[in-house]
């Protein structure tokens, strides 16, 4: 009896770990406050489609953590299901297929937002929404979903 309460303490640790739920940016810019209010100070002010986990809820706020381990309380209503990525290393190639054989069309630094379309082998096709840019990049060098 004790084996399966263990496994099923890890089951729920791994399915929670596994499901963390993300969400990002739905306005152009949004205040990333030290704590959940408006009375808080402001330490980040994000933009649209900035990818976020989610840390915490306590009332209309949540507390989240971004790709860098930066953490704040956004207000519930300002942020959204769809899926982003963002790039985690210094330079990235933005090619065009799913794989190191396609032309690279473009490159994006640190820090770039996509909108994620579409994942295939270890890859994500994305869009960057300003510069109107769809191409694949490695999955492995992005963070987000």
């Amino acid at each position: 009896m004790k084996r399966f309460g263990l496994a099923v303490l890890f089951l729920l640790v791994f399915t929670s770990i596994a499901n963390a739920k993300m969400v990002s940016i739905a306005n152009d810019l949004v205040n990333m406050r030290t704590g959940p209010g408006k009375k808080y100070s402001v330490v980040w002010e994000l933009g649209k489609g900035y990818p976020l986990k989610v840390l915490q809820t306590k009332g209309e706020w949540i507390k989240v953590k971004d790709y860098e381990n930066d953490t704040g309380w956004i207000y519930k209503k300002l942020v959204n299901r769809s899926p982003h990525l963002i790039v985690k290393k210094k330079i990235v190639n933005i090619r065009s297929g799913p794989g190191t054989k396609y032309k690279i069309i473009r490159k994006a630094q640190n820090g770039v937002v996509f909108r994620t379309l579409e994942r295939k082998n270890g890859w994500v096709k994305v869009k960057h929404e300003e510069e109107n840019v769809v191409g694949w990049v490695m999955r492995s060098l992005l963070w987000g979903w």
